[in-house]
């Protein structure tokens, strides 16, 4: 683990996480489906401690690493109009002074609530596209028009989901498996993670790969990409992350365990099974879960555990 971290230490960041975030057990939830206490835990990156919480702040903290930002003068993402990265993106710029440019695609009309509202809450200047194949181009035009204007331009893909960001999730498997050394458990360990741009998902295989830990399986939940798109993003992020790192790494075949079973009636959109784990979570553990990625996840997690996968 150790040279992990070294490896990892090459490349510079901007700290945004408040390391590690919590593993917690869920003894109430292990009871209602009739699992020993020590059987389900629950990563709280949630409370990361910068910006309302969420994956994405550390895949941001190498994409914002300060050599990156030399120069630059306004930060340009791109995401739905209640986008988390979005968010997280916008929170970044305003701790690090610079302006920021979302390019959203959807509506959001006054009084704007949710991210929508924390968009503009963080001071970020919203540019509004109709569909997301509008979303690339525009954030092109953005960093043009900065440039045009004297400025500099950093362009962030969609969820900071490149190889340099999957390098925070790559941590993460290392921190995940320190904190399993106070709660020692015997047999195959599941971890269940939501699989969309896959940025979170390639990296925690790369850092599962690296320890070589045989007793781990990663199920990646999708929102709403397909199983096979999932798998080929996810290699090509873990084959580009691997090479920032200088090592030749594959995860196993048996690590990887995509599924989009849980994604209904598509990206957004809450199944009864999604709502069900929305509020056993929050009744039971007082865990918040986000609608949109992490509800479907618990679902997922849910339904294996109830057929004893």
């Amino acid at each position: 683990m150790n040279d992990i971290f070294a490896r990892l230490d090459k490349w510079p960041r901007t700290l945004l996480v408040q390391e590690p975030t919590p593993l917690l057990r869920a003894p109430n939830l292990a009871a209602i489906l009739g699992r020993a206490p020590v059987d389900i835990f629950v990563k709280m990156d949630a409370e990361s401690g910068f910006g309302l919480g969420g994956n994405k702040a550390r895949k941001l903290e190498f994409e914002l690493s300060p050599p990156r930002l030399e120069g630059v003068t306004c930060v340009v993402t791109c995401g739905s109009n209640q986008s988390n990265h979005a968010r997280l993106t916008a929170a970044a710029a305003a701790r690090l002074g610079l302006r920021c440019v979302l390019v959203v695609n959807g509506q959001s009309s006054p009084p704007h609530t949710g991210n929508a509202y924390l968009h503009r809450l963080f001071g970020a200047e919203i540019r509004t596209v109709q569909t997301k194949d509008q979303r690339q181009p525009t954030m092109e035009e953005v960093a043009a028009e900065v440039e045009t204007e004297g400025g500099k331009a950093i362009v962030i893909p969609l969820g900071a989901s490149t190889p340099l960001g999957s390098l925070g999730y790559v941590r993460a498997a290392a921190e995940i498996s320190g904190q399993w050394g106070d709660h020692p458990h015997d047999g195959v360990t599941w971890i269940f993670v939501s699989a969309s741009s896959c940025g979170t998902y390639a990296g925690l295989a790369l850092g599962f790969a690296l320890l070589d830990n045989p007793n781990v399986k990663l199920v990646g939940v999708s929102p709403d990409v397909d199983e096979r798109e999932i798998l080929e993003e996810t290699a090509r992020l873990t084959r580009g992350a691997a090479d920032l790192l200088g090592v030749e790494v594959s995860p196993r075949p048996d690590l990887l365990i995509p599924t989009n079973a849980y994604v209904g009636s598509g990206y957004g959109f809450p199944t009864p099974e999604s709502e069900e784990a929305v509020t056993l979570l929050a009744r039971n553990e007082g865990i918040l879960l986000d609608p949109v990625y992490t509800a479907k996840t618990a679902a997922a997690m849910l339904d294996w555990c109830s057929c004893d996968r």
